[in-house]
């Protein structure tokens, strides 16, 4: 059995962290491709209203997105394009921030061969107790599911062809960070599975130039909103996710 094309999202200057990468892939047998990552903090003003949408963000997002949440969506889009360049089936998405923990070579395999009803499936999450909804056997010792609340995280992911076509059409421009897009799956159609135990988790968090979730709280103490501002935005948006998700496991399943 063979897999996917896999494709490694690394930033040029984080040359440790694709070294980290690359010897775990490699120890796991799983051959790659690099993408390069695009640097949200470097793009322009105009690069960045051409691709983020200000306003939908500030009617349903909980916060303004930064420069690196911008450029890890880019990042995203460009690996779900090189995908679709290889006319391949699917393919494998990964963040160079990894740590393999299982038989990743053999879960990606069963992951190509499988013909579940999944558009994208989550080889990570932050919390290995996520309620699965109708699970099933993968491979001995790893099942797959449906996660009821979709994790938010984008470290490593496998998507069908069909799925990165769909959302290179319906994600652009972005108002929200691509792991609570995802979270958001009913809004594209997108059917969301969770291996378990996850057989990637995380790695080396070291950056040339800061992280993501680093720029994110830096971002919030100093985004000029009043505290009721971001209290009565949280709020919105948490009672709308709520709101949509129920609804959909109750009545779209």
């Amino acid at each position: 059995m063979g897999h996917w094309p896999v494709f490694l999202i690394n930033m040029a200057k984080d040359t440790d962290r694709l070294a980290a990468a690359r010897a775990e892939l490699d120890l796991a047998g799983v051959q790659f491709t690099r993408i390069e990552a695009v640097n949200g903090r470097a793009l322009s003003p105009e690069a960045r209203a051409e691709v983020y949408d200000a306003a939908a963000n500030a009617r349903r997002a909980r916060h303004p997105l930064t420069g690196p949440e911008i450029g890890c969506y880019l990042s995203h889009i460009r690996a779900w394009e090189a995908i679709l360049a290889t006319g391949a089936p699917g393919g494998v998405v990964l963040e160079d921030d990894l740590r393999v923990a299982g038989d990743l070579a053999a879960a990606l395999s069963a992951l190509a061969e499988d013909g579940g009803d999944w558009d994208l499936a989550k080889l990570f999450t932050f919390r290995p107790d996520v309620k699965l909804i109708a699970p099933r056997e993968l491979l001995p010792g790893l099942e797959i599911g449906t996660p009821y609340r979709v994790p938010s995280t984008t470290l490593a992911y496998a998507i069908r062809a069909e799925a990165a076509s769909r959302l290179l059409y319906l994600s652009q421009p972005f108002f929200r960070p691509i792991d609570e897009d995802h979270k958001f799956f009913w809004e594209k159609d997108i059917s969301v599975a969770l291996l378990r135990p996850a057989p990637i988790r995380m790695g080396r968090q070291e950056t040339a130039e800061g992280t993501v979730g680093e720029a994110r709280r830096a971002a919030t103490r100093d985004d000029g909103r009043s505290a009721a501002r971001r209290i009565w935005q949280g709020i919105r948006y948490q009672a709308g996710y709520a709101a949509g998700l129920h609804w959909h496991r109750m009545f779209r399943r």
